[in-house]
């Protein structure tokens, strides 16, 4: 990839209250989209609390392009029922990714993002240090749906040859 700035794991984690969309339960599984960049979770079946704990990874080329969670309830014979969507506003996690990290110790926080109207908080999100890394904790709520939201943790993969924070 071109111009590649960095790697962005996001581990989704879990849907919360996520609306039905057979009977009484769906079978959701989420898609995350960057520009041209698709990638998708597990689904799990029965449940409108999955557990997915899948991690995956998009090429940043652009911190200032959204990355759009999709939840779709899984059919076999129709096209997948929408279940909701959320952005991610990663500027803030990328711009955090210039504090020295040398002296901080595990669990330091480095800044809180408040909910917005421009972005899909549901509660105010900490970035933190952890492990080693700078990481950030968050819970989307769901667009274009009565309810649902869906527990995250982003973590920023340098590649530009530089030593890891």
């Amino acid at each position: 990839m071109e111009n590649l700035v960095g790697l962005l794991r996001i581990r989704v984690k879990r849907g919360i209250n996520l609306v039905s969309r057979d009977s009484n339960t769906s079978d959701p599984f989420v898609v995350v989209t960057m520009g041209s960049q698709k990638l998708k979770t597990r689904g799990v079946e029965n449940s409108c609390n999955p557990e997915w704990d899948d991690e995956l990874t998009l090429g940043i080329n652009d911190p200032n392009q959204p990355v759009v969670l999709e939840v779709f309830d899984k059919d076999t014979f129709t096209s997948h029922d929408t279940m909701g969507d959320a952005e991610i506003d990663i500027k803030p996690f990328f711009e955090a990714q210039g504090t020295d990290v040398q002296e901080l110790s595990d669990g330091t926080e480095i800044r809180r993002v408040k909910p917005s109207g421009d972005n899909c908080l549901a509660e105010e999100s900490r970035i933190i240090f952890s492990n080693g890394k700078i990481v950030q904790d968050m819970i989307l709520k769901l667009r274009n749906v009565e309810s649902g939201e869906v527990e995250v943790q982003i973590e920023w993969i340098d590649v530009t040859g530089s030593s890891d924070l």
